[in-house]
């Protein structure tokens, strides 16, 4: 994909950069692939606002992506590399020898008429094939990756994003996270050979409040700017520091630097965490 650049007839002009969509091929219109998207506006079953600066946005589909890979050793050939309005990623549609169709999470270098595989053995190492991490060589690039064997991929999926295989010891394989985490997997987890499509999604910049209305994304209000009634941060006249030892949420809790990760069964199998320095 690449990125384009408008001229800046206007000041908001001047900061647009827009997806050129180069790398789409096409669109299969797979009914059976695709799901209703019901809006909630943020709102739960009480009709409460739970997660706020959500609502409108252009209607869309959700498309069925298969993260479990799990259609082992049948052959299949991508027939488009579509559009997702619901990630950054690109999606594959793959056309199985048997017949099936099945939506991937598509790899840098994959193309139409590619032919790629699934298996539990050990297969080719190539762009788009899925197989275990115990059979993947150290140093290579892989995306979609399971934390639990079976459970489907979690790890490296949004667009440009990939870890790396540092090496595999006893039942673990070590991967190296995007944030430089050095984190243990179970060696029997699937992963996909290739860094996720379309990297230069974080080079799009959005530049004007309609194109974030079109997105489903409403409006933020900085809690400085309100009354102190509606904010902790709120009050003064003109512009005030927040005016307490740590910034708050509107709701009075701490917020900026906390942690707010709890405490997983997963953190035992952290190696290095990504704030530490690791020596090369």
């Amino acid at each position: 994909m690449g990125i384009i650049k408008v001229k800046p007839n206007t000041a908001a002009r001047r900061e647009f950069a827009f997806d050129d969509f180069a790398d789409i091929t096409g669109k299969a219109k797979v009914k059976s692939l695709l799901l209703p998207k019901k809006s909630t506006g943020g709102r739960n079953f009480q009709g409460k606002i739970t997660t706020r600066h959500k609502g409108g946005g252009v209607k869309r589909a959700i498309r069925i992506v298969d993260f479990l890979r799990n259609k082992y050793d049948v052959p299949a050939a991508v027939a488009a590399i579509e559009y997702d309005p619901g990630r950054g990623a690109r999606i594959a549609l793959l056309f199985y020898a048997d017949g099936e169709k099945r939506y991937i999470i598509a790899p840098v270098g994959l193309k139409v008429g590619d032919k790629i595989l699934s298996s539990r053995k050990e297969i080719e190492i190539k762009i788009g094939n899925a197989l275990p991490l115990k059979f993947i060589p150290a140093g290579m690039a892989v995306s979609n990756v399971e934390m639990v064997p079976g459970q489907g991929g979690k790890i490296a999926r949004g667009a440009g994003n990939s870890v790396s295989v540092m090496g595999v010891e006893g039942d673990f394989a070590q991967l190296r996270m995007p944030s430089s985490e050095i984190r243990l997997v179970n060696k029997e987890c699937l992963c996909t050979i290739g860094q996720v499509s379309n990297p230069d999604h974080m080079n799009i910049i959005i530049g004007a409040a309609g194109r974030q209305r079109r997105l489903g994304i409403r409006p933020t209000v900085r809690g400085t700017a309100m009354n102190p009634n509606d904010h902790p941060h709120g009050g003064g006249e003109g512009k005030q520091p927040i005016g307490l030892k740590h910034p708050k949420t509107p709701w009075g809790k701490p917020a900026l630097g906390v942690p707010t990760r709890k405490k997983k069964y997963s953190s035992s199998l952290i190696v290095h965490r990504r704030k530490k320095r690791i020596e090369k």
